[in-house]
């Protein structure tokens, strides 16, 4: 998968078209890498997001990037997890899925994105990791119009759980 690379760094710098934010449903901005992408961006995003009326969760939204070096923001509310029974899997790769296809509808080549759910929403890093390398990279074997996908994970933990995911993916697929 050379169109799909799993760095360790900070989502808020990343030089590609668009960056995913984990957004909650409001889209109003909160904790984490969605409080980080609002800070950076300026309040020109929050105004936007206002008149976007929200989003549900496994939904994508998209505004502008702002003072980011991303031209646009791809919001997605990720499930919160309450033990795995509640369709959670179902909805992070929902997310994946529905920010991809946004992206290739507003001609987004180069995309970033943060490890969906796994920090306030509580889901287990490992079972996030493994829906999202599956989900990337199925849509990317099927569809060839983006040039990269970055998944930019916070810590060396995340890197790792991303990257082991990456390596059990390509052996299933063997």
């Amino acid at each position: 998968m050379q169109r799909f690379s799993i760095i360790k760094g900070d989502i808020v710098k990343a030089k590609t078209d668009a960056i995913v934010n984990a957004a909650n449903t409001s889209l109003l901005g909160g904790g984490g890498v969605d409080g980080a992408i609002h800070r950076s961006a300026g309040a020109e995003l929050l105004e936007e997001c206002k008149a976007l009326g929200g989003c549900k969760t496994g939904e994508a939204k998209i505004t502008k990037g702002y003072k980011l070096k991303a031209s646009y923001v791809i919001h997605t509310p990720g499930p919160i997890w309450r033990g795995g029974k509640w369709g959670e899997d179902q909805l992070l790769e929902n997310c994946y899925k529905n920010a991809l296809s946004l992206a290739k509808e507003n001609g987004v080549k180069t995309i970033a994105f943060p490890s969906i759910s796994t920090g306030v929403y509580r889901f287990p890093v490992e079972r996030a990791a493994k829906v999202a390398v599956r989900t990337i990279c199925e849509f990317l074997q099927k569809d060839s119009f983006f040039k990269q996908v970055v998944m930019v994970c916070f810590d060396e933990e995340t890197k790792e759980a991303y990257l082991y995911a990456m390596e059990e993916y390509k052996r299933a697929m063997k």
